[in-house]
C-alpha cells in the first residue's frame, strides 16, 4: 500500500463555483484524496468575485491558503512546496506563467499542470495566447494532466514537447449527487451553466426552441452571466448561481437534462464536463450534443441521448416512454458511479504520481 503523499495545488479556485467549473472539480478530486488518506494544501488567489461568492469558504478536506500576491504566497511556503511529494498547478489561475515559473525553480519533487480547460488552452496557445500557461514550459512539467483524452494526449507529447500526458477528467461527489425518487419532477428538460456565446447556439437549438414547440411543458436555464437580449420563452424558468448544494435537488427535479459543449471541447472531443457526471450520479437522464468519445463513455441511447437537432429533443421529450427514460437514468448512474467518482479519480492521480516516483528510483 502506497504511503499517504503531500500534495500541494495552485488552483483557480475551491471555495467558489461561481461562474467556474473548477471548484466542483477541485472539491471532488480533492475529498476523494483526503478519503484515501492524503494530505492536501490549496492555494487560491483571492478574487474579489469569489470572495462575494464563496459556497465552501471553509473546505475540510484540504488546507486552505488565500494569497493576494503570488510571489509572496510561493516565498512564504516554499519549504512546504519543496517538501510535497507533487505540487500542481491548474488552468487558468490568475498569474500562472509567473507562477510556473517560480515553483519551477525550487527543485521540486514533482511539477504537475492541470488542464481543466484542454481544448481552450491549446486553442489559445494556437493563437499566441499565453494566459496561464506559457508553450515553453510545457516541457517543464513532470506530467501534463488533461480534462480531454483521445488524440490529444500524443498530440501534447508529439507537438508540445509534454513529457507525458495522461487524463485525468472531471468527477463527481456521489454524496452529493444522489438519485432521490421522493422529489417531484418540475421541469421536463433543465440546463445548468454560466453563459458561453459558444454554447448559446447549442442551447438555442436544443432547449429553446424545443420549449418554443412544446408550449405545455416546462423548462429551466440555471446560471449567470446571461445576457438581458436573450429572447426566453414564457415556458423557460430562469435561475441565476445555483450554488453546488442545490445541484442534486436541480437535477433530479428534471425529467431529462442537458449538456451543452463548449466548441473547442466538442471539436477535440473525449472532453466530459462536470454536469455530465453530476446529472448521471442523480440518475437523471442526459440529452447531450455529440463529440467523439461521448458515447464510450456513456453509450447512445443506452445511458444517454445524443441529439443533433431541434427534432431529436422534441422527440425525446414527447415519446419516449417513461420505463425507457428511468432505464437510461439509472444506466448512467451506474457507469458513473463505477468509474468517475472523486474516489475514483484521486486513485488515478495516486497512481500517476507513483510511477513518477518509480521513474525517479
Amino acid at each position: 500500500m502506497m504511503a499517504p503523499l503531500d500534495i500541494a495545488v495552485f488552483g483557480l479556485s475551491v471555495t467558489s463555483s461561481w461562474g467556474n467549473g473548477h471548484a466542483t472539480t477541485f472539491r471532488a478530486l480533492l475529498g476523494g484524496l483526503r478519503a484515501n488518506g492524503h494530505r492536501v494544501l490549496f492555494l487560491e488567489r483571492d478574487m474579489p468575485w469569489y470572495a462575494g461568492n464563496r459556497d465552501l469558504p471553509d473546505p475540510g478536506f484540504c488546507e486552505l491558503v488565500l494569497y493576494d500576491d503570488p510571489v509572496l504566497a510561493i516565498e512564504r511556503h516554499a519549504e512546504r512546496l519543496r517538501r510535497a511529494d507533487a505540487v500542481i498547478v491548474g488552468s487558468f489561475v490568475p498569474d500562472g506563467v509567473g507562477v510556473i515559473d517560480r515553483l519551477a525553480s525550487l527543485g521540486l519533487r514533482a511539477l504537475l499542470f492541470y488542464d481543466i480547460d484542454t481544448p481552450v488552452t491549446l486553442a489559445g496557445l494556437e493563437q499566441g495566447r499565453e494566459d496561464y500557461l506559457a508553450r515553453r514550459q510545457i516541457p517543464l512539467f513532470d506530467a501534463y494532466l488533461s480534462f480531454a483524452g483521445g488524440p490529444v494526449l500524443q498530440r501534447l507529447e508529439t507537438n508540445y514537447g509534454a513529457r507525458r500526458a495522461l487524463p485525468l477528467y472531471c468527477s463527481v461527489d456521489p454524496q452529493s449527487y444522489s438519485f432521490d425518487p421522493g422529489i417531484t419532477k418540475r421541469w421536463d428538460l433543465g440546463y445548468l451553466g454560466t453563459y458561453s456565446d459558444d454554447r448559446q447556439p447549442t442551447l438555442e437549438r436544443l432547449l429553446l426552441e424545443p420549449a418554443r414547440r412544446l408550449p405545455q411543458m416546462r423548462f429551466v436555464v440555471a446560471g449567470p452571466q446571461y445576457p438581458s437580449g436573450i429572447d426566453w420563452p414564457e415556458n423557460v424558468e430562469r435561475m441565476e448561481h445555483l450554488p453546488p448544494d442545490r445541484h442534486g435537488g436541480f437535477y433530479n427535479a428534471q425529467r431529462f437534462t442537458l449538456n451543452v459543449t463548449r466548441s473547442a471541447m466538442r471539436a477535440m472531443g473525449w472532453s466530459p464536463s462536470v454536469r455530465l457526471f453530476e446529472a448521471a450520479a442523480c440518475g437523471t437522464p442526459v440529452i447531450s450534443d455529440r463529440w467523439d468519445g461521448l458515447s464510450d463513455l456513456l453509450p447512445d441511447g443506452e445511458a444517454i441521448v445524443i441529439a443533433d437537432d431541434t427534432e431529436a429533443v422534441v422527440a425525446t421529450l414527447t415519446a419516449m416512454a417513461e420505463e425507457q427514460r428511468a432505464a437510461m437514468g439509472a444506466a448512467a448512474r451506474r457507469l458513473v458511479l463505477d468509474g468517475h467518482t472523486g474516489e475514483a479519480r484521486a486513485r488515478e492521480f495516486v497512481a500517476a504520481i507513483s510511477e513518477l516516483q518509480r521513474g525517479r528510483n
